[in-house]
C-alpha cells in the first residue's frame, strides 16, 4: 500500500470516529434539545483549539453481542484545547454510542486525560451524558467508575475540576461529580439520582419523577449537588468558559489578572445608606458585594441553596477574590446547617487555589431549633470554622451590622487569625443582642422593679450606647479600622495589595481531621 492509500486510510477512520454515532442517534439527540458530544466541546473551547486523543481506540469486550458494534472512540470524546487562550483538557460523554456508557476502554480514556491533567497542572472539565456502567461488560465498568473516582480524589485540590450534566448521570456516575469542585446542570434535560424513580417506587412505594427527584432544581435548592444551573446546554458551557476566567490552572498558581475598567479610587456614596435605621429591618446584601467589586461584577455559586449565605467569585481591581457573605434578606442572615456547608466548601476551594477570601458579615448567631441541634449544627457549623482556620490565602473581614457571639467567630474574625478587619460605623459586635443581654445581666433588678418595662428599655439603650458599636472591638484590636461605607472598595483594594505577598504555611502534617 502506498503514502497516499495509507493516508487516505487514516482519512477515513477519522471520518468514521468523528460519526460514530448513528444518524438515527444523533437526530434523537438534538429532538431531546441536546448537543451531541462533539458540538459541546466545540462550543466549550475556543475555535480550531481542540485536539482529540484516543480517536481511534475500540472496546475489546466479548459477550452480548457487544463484539459485533465496536465503534471508534467509543462513547466518549477526550482532549484538550484552550479557553480563552488556556489550557484545559475535557472529555464529552458520548450518549449517541451506547448510550454514553462507561465501558473499560471510555473509563482507559477518562483517566488518561486526568492522568495527564495533573501531570501538565490544567483543569479538567467534563461534560456528563451517560446511561451509567455498562451491563454488558460487568464489573470491569464498575473498576472503571473506582479508577475514575480515585483520580478525582488525587487531583483535589492540585486542578480544578468541574462537571456539566448535561443528560441522565445515575447510580456510580454520579460520585465522580460530586467529587469534583463545580457542577453545573442543564435543566429539564439533565438529572442525577443515585437510584432512579422506578426503584424507589419498588422498595418505598413513593411516587416520584425524574425531574423531582434528580432535576437541575431540585439539585440546586434542595440538595446542594449542583452550583449553577442554565435553561439550555450552550448557556451553561458559556458559564463554564466564564468560571474558568476566575481560577488559576493548577495550585501552584495565582488565578489571572485581567485589567479593570473601573476605578481603584472609586467612592459610593450610596453605601452609607444601605444599613437600615431598625437593627432588624433586613438589606440586600448583594447590593453591597457588586458596589464594592470591579464593575459590578459578581458571579454567584450556589444561588438556590442556603440563600441565607452569599457565596461567589469577583475582582477587585482585576485580581480575582472568592466572597463570603451573609444574606440579612433571608433568615436574619443567621447561619444553619446548610449555610455553614456551603460556604466552608467554597473557603476550601478558595484557599487550595490562592485566591483571596473577602468576607461581609452580617449575623445574629445560629439559627435555633431542635431540628437544626439534632441534624448537627454544632458539627456543620464547626465545618466553617474549620475551614477558615486553615485558610492560608489572605483574608479580609467587613462587619457591616451584627455580629454576635460564636457566629462572630465563625465568620472570619481576628481571632482566627483573620489578615484584616473592618468595620462599618454601623457594626454592633458583641456576645448577644441588647435584649437578651439585658434580660440575663439584669435579671434580678428587672424582676424587682416596679415598672420592669419601662426599665429594661432604659437598660437595652445603654448597653446597645455602650457595647452595640465597633469601637470597643476597635480598642482591643480586634477591628483593624472603622471606615466610612463609601470607602469600602478603596480600603479592600489597598489591603489585597499589601497582602498579595503573604505567605503563611501549616504545621506539617499527613492531613487534618476536621469535622464532616
Amino acid at each position: 500500500m502506498g503514502t497516499e492509500a495509507r493516508i487516505e486510510e487514516l482519512r477515513e477512520l477519522r471520518d468514521e470516529a468523528l460519526h460514530a454515532g448513528t444518524q438515527r442517534a444523533v437526530a434523537r439527540q438534538h429532538e431531546a434539545g441536546k448537543l451531541t458530544a462533539r458540538e459541546r466541546i466545540e462550543a466549550l473551547l475556543d475555535k480550531g483549539s481542540f485536539q482529540e486523543i484516543d480517536q481511534l481506540v475500540r472496546h475489546q469486550s466479548i459477550g452480548f453481542g457487544i463484539e459485533d458494534k465496536k465503534p471508534l472512540g467509543d462513547a466518549v470524546v477526550t482532549g484538550h484545547g484552550t479557553i480563552d487562550g488556556r489550557p484545559v483538557f475535557v472529555f464529552a460523554e458520548d450518549f449517541t454510542v451506547y448510550g454514553g456508557s462507561l465501558g473499560k476502554v471510555v473509563a482507559d480514556k477518562i483517566c488518561k486525560i486526568l492522568d495527564m491533567a495533573m501531570d501538565t497542572g490544567a483543569p479538567v472539565i467534563g461534560l456528563k451524558d451517560s446511561g451509567g456502567a455498562r451491563i454488558q461488560e460487568g464489573v470491569s465498568s464498575l473498576d472503571g467508575y473506582g479508577r475514575i473516582f480515585e483520580r478525582n480524589v488525587r487531583a483535589s485540590g492540585v486542578i480544578p475540576q468541574i462537571s456539566v450534566i448535561m443528560g441522565p448521570s445515575a447510580g456510580g456516575a454520579v460520585y465522580s461529580p460530586a467529587l469534583t469542585d463545580f457542577v453545573f446542570q442543564v435543566d429539564q434535560t439533565s438529572h442525577m439520582f443515585i437510584t432512579g424513580p422506578d426503584v424507589i417506587k419498588q422498595v418505598t412505594g413513593e411516587d416520584v419523577t425524574k425531574e423531582d427527584l434528580g432535576g437541575a432544581i431540585t439539585h440546586a435548592s434542595k440538595s446542594g449537588v449542583t452550583h449553577f444551573v442554565y435553561p439550555t446546554g450552550g448557556e451553561a458551557l458559556d458559564a463554564v468558559r466564564y468560571l474558568v476566567s476566575f481560577l488559576p490552572r493548577n495550585n501552584m498558581e495565582m488565578p489571572p489578572f485581567y485589567a479593570p475598567d473601573d476605578r481603584s479610587d472609586r467612592l459610593d456614596d450610596s453605601l452609607d445608606a444601605i444599613i437600615p435605621d431598625s437593627a432588624n429591618q433586613p438589606y440586600d446584601i448583594k447590593e453591597v458585594i457588586r458596589t464594592v467589586l470591579d464593575s459590578e461584577e459578581f458571579f454567584e455559586i450556589h444561588e438556590r441553596w442556603a440563600q441565607n449565605i452569599v457565596v461567589g467569585f469577583g475582582r477587585l481591581d482585576g485580581h480575582a477574590v472568592g466572597v463570603v457573605a451573609n444574606q440579612p434578606a433571608v433568615l436574619a442572615g443567621t447561619l444553619d446547617i446548610s449555610a455553614s456547608e456551603k460556604a466552608a466548601r467554597f473557603v476550601r476551594f478558595c484557599d487550595a487555589f490562592n485566591i483571596p477570601i473577602l468576607t461581609f458579615v452580617d449575623v445574629p448567631g445560629f439559627l435555633p431549633g431542635v431540628d437544626q441541634e439534632h441534624g448537627g449544627i454544632i458539627r456543620h457549623g464547626a465545618k466553617l470554622l474549620y475551614a477558615y482556620c486553615e485558610a492560608t490565602v489572605p483574608r479580609i473581614t467587613v462587619i457591616t451590622r451584627k455580629a454576635y457571639g460564636g457566629a462572630y467567630l465563625v465568620m472570619n474574625a481576628r481571632g482566627i487569625r483573620a489578615d484584616l478587619v473592618f468595620a462599618w460605623p454601623s457594626a454592633e459586635i458583641a456576645v448577644m443582642g441588647a435584649p437578651g443581654a439585658v434580660n440575663i445581666i439584669h435579671r434580678r433588678e428587672l424582676a424587682e422593679s416596679d415598672d420592669p418595662d419601662d426599665r429594661r428599655e432604659e437598660l437595652i439603650s445603654d448597653y446597645e450606647s455602650r457595647f452595640n458599636n465597633p469601637y470597643v472591638a476597635a480598642e482591643l484590636g480586634l477591628v483593624d479600622e472603622v471606615i466610612e461605607p463609601r470607602e469600602t472598595r478603596v480600603k479592600l483594594i489597598r489591603a489585597m495589595e499589601m497582602l498579595r505577598t503573604k505567605r503563611e504555611t501549616l504545621p506539617p502534617k499527613k492531613h487534618g481531621n476536621g469535622p464532616q
